[in-house]
This record gives structure tokens, sequence and C-alpha cells, in this order.
């Protein structure tokens, strides 16, 4: 009795070691060629994030007598006031942090002869010393801030970019319904792969997005507790990072603990660490991996792995973009495709999976898409 992967290789005329071969090799050449346009399929795979998980307001409005139009233009203010409030933030956040760090001049450069003096008493070289500690001068901190955020402020061409495409998804929304539901009849498989995706994505944004607050508010009083300066601003700071998996935190730890430092010294900044670390890694690296991928059938340790692949594909919004990309491509390759499904199994738990099309083989007891459709 020969099995489906066999029946594939003898349909095409190739060993099927050769096909995985090819099938590596098209990915690598795909990889490079995101790689290599990056600059374009990163701001327009975020459009299409933020696309989707507006389009919820857009159909309930229409559901209560709107009219599409008017939906649709209600629908884009609220992703164009969200998209400019998070980066907002995060340009507010980047500036008080520079603002801040010069009014501790002194306490710095205590800091920096108590390290000498550190070092010198390890029996580190005096010129050794000054070499190192040059690399800390605070003029060179405050400038380095003020580049990262006027890299941040030349982002303007991509926003515009971002901001028209939102406006042309939403323009295309309902178009696009009504064609999909007109292919679903000779298409299912694919059809219902794209509905996964795109309720997969408003999941992982939900659970994001509620995680987020928990851990900005528990922050914040933290912060204010132990005295470090600007509390609630950090607190907001650690929402942002949040939608970074796994490692957002530590985006978020920086500023409060080199101010904690500088405010209290050493101690100070190590109740911040510990703090960040308690709170933080139990939330955001055990806790909340293990709720989003049950929301969205990708387990933790792909989780991880997609937000270093896309990181290093698509740049920093590659982080972001990292689980609704890896939700995008297991759409695409493996929900839409009935003799790939099994590898669902290997990278988490089978979500939503589209009804078979017509002419697939019936589902035996105990497959998952059975139940589904039974349910």
């Amino acid at each position: 009795m020969t099995t489906e992967p066999q029946r594939e290789a003898a349909r095409s005329g190739l060993p099927r070691g050769v096909l995985i071969l090819l099938g590596l090799a098209s990915a690598v050449v795909a990889v490079a060629g995101m790689k290599a346009v990056a600059g374009i399929l990163a701001p327009a795979a975020l459009a299409l994030m933020l696309a989707i998980a507006a389009d919820p307001i857009r159909t309930w409005l229409v559901g209560r007598g709107w009219p599409r139009t008017l939906g649709t233009l209600v629908t884009l203010l609220v992703v164009y006031v969200g998209l400019l409030a998070f980066i907002g933030a995060m340009i507010v956040a980047l500036a008080r942090f520079a603002a801040l760090v010069p009014d501790y001049k002194d306490e710095l450069n205590g800091l920096l002869d108590n390290v000498r003096d550190l070092l010198d008493s390890l029996g580190v070289h005096p010129g050794q010393i000054d070499t190192m500690l040059q690399s800390l001068d605070l003029g060179k901190v405050t400038s380095l801030l003020g580049g990262l955020l006027g890299s941040i402020l030349s982002l303007g061409t991509n926003i515009a970019f971002i901001a028209a495409l939102i406006l042309f998804m939403a323009v295309d929304a309902d178009p696009f319904v009504r064609n999909l539901g007109a292919v679903s009849a000779d298409r299912a498989a694919f059809t219902g792969a794209l509905s996964s995706f795109a309720r997969g994505t408003r999941r992982y944004l939900v659970v994001s997005t509620v995680f987020g607050l928990i851990v900005a508010v528990i922050d914040t009083g933290v912060l204010w507790a132990l005295g470090v300066p600007g509390a609630v601003l950090w607190g907001l700071l650690a929402f942002i990072t949040n939608y970074v998996p796994n490692i957002g935190f530590v985006l978020g730890l920086i500023p409060p603990a080199v101010l904690a430092l500088l405010e209290g010294g050493w101690s100070l900044m190590l109740w911040v660490i510990i703090a960040y670390c308690v709170i933080n890694v139990v939330i955001q690296s055990v806790i909340q991996p293990k709720i989003v991928g049950d929301a969205v059938g990708i387990s933790a340790s792909i989780t991880f792995l997609s937000l270093v692949v896309w990181a290093w594909i698509l740049g920093p919004l590659g982080a972001v973009l990292a689980v609704p990309m890896t939700l995008l491509v297991k759409s695409v390759f493996v929900d839409a495709d009935p003799n790939a499904r099994w590898i669902s199994g290997l990278i988490g738990s089978p979500l939503d999976e589209p009804a078979p099309a017509a002419g697939d083989p019936p589902s035996g007891p105990g497959d998952p898409a059975a139940e589904a459709s039974g349910a």
C-alpha cells in the first residue's frame, strides 16, 4: 500500500528526495527575495495586519446599519489614530529618556570614578581603563539617543506608505470578501486557510494587547514604588514592547534600569532588574507564549524561532510581525494543502482547519478537520 507522499512523487516523476531538495531550494530563493525587498514587504505586512485587526470594526458598523463608506472611514480613522499614538509613544519615551540622562551628569561621573577605582584595584592598567570609560561618555550617550530618535522621525515615508496601503485595503475589503466567497466552493481549503489566518492574527493581537496592559500596569506600579523617574512612561514602553514576542521586555527594561542606576545606584538598578525579570519573564515568557500558542496554533518554540527568522529577513519590523507572518506562511502552505496539514501537529495545535475541498479523501475518525466540521 503506497502512502500519499509516494503517490505525489510518482505523479511528478521525481524521487521524493529530489522534491524535498527542490522545495528547500525554492524556500532559500524566496527568503532571499523577501530580504531584498524588506523595505517594501515589511510595511506592507504591517498594513495588512492592521487592516485585518480593524476589519471587525467596519463589519460591526455596517451590521448596525451604517453606510459602508462611512463605516470604512470610521475604521480608517481608528487605525490611523492608533498608529500615530503607537509611534508617538515611542518618540516621547526616547525623547524623555534623552532629556533625563543629562540631569544625572554628576551621578554618572561618580559611578565612572567608582568603576575606575574597582578596575584599578583589580590590576587593570590606567590607560586601558580610560579607553574603556571613554565609550561611556555622557555626551556620546545623549548623541546616540538623539540619532535613534531622528531615525524614528525619518520613518515618515514608511508611515505614509503604510497609511496609503491601509486605505486601499479598507476600500477593497468588501469586494475581496465577496470574491473570496464566490470561489470558496471550488477552493474551499484555500479560502478556509485565509479565514483561519485572519482569525489567528486577531486572536494574537487581542492576547498581546491584554497581556501588554497587565504588564504595563504592574511595571508602572513597581517603578513608582521604587521611586524610578518616569514610571508611567516606562509602563507605556513596556506595553509597546510586549508586541515583540519573548524578548520584548528586555527592550523595555533598558531605560528604567539606567535611570534607576543614576537615581539610586547599583542597588536600585538591581531591584528594577529583579522586578522586571520576575514580572515579565513569568508573564511574557511563560504564561503569554502558552496562551498565544493555544490561541493561534503555534508552539512557544516556533514563536521564538519565528522572531529570530523574521527579524533577520524584515529587520526590526519583523520582530513585531513574527507571529502574523508565520501564521500567513502556515495558512498558505500548510492549512491550504490537505497533504501538508500533518505539519500543523509539529509546529503547534491544528486550529480552525478549513473544510476539505471537493474531491479530497474523506477524513477518518478522530481527524481534526472532521471534528471541526462536525462541530
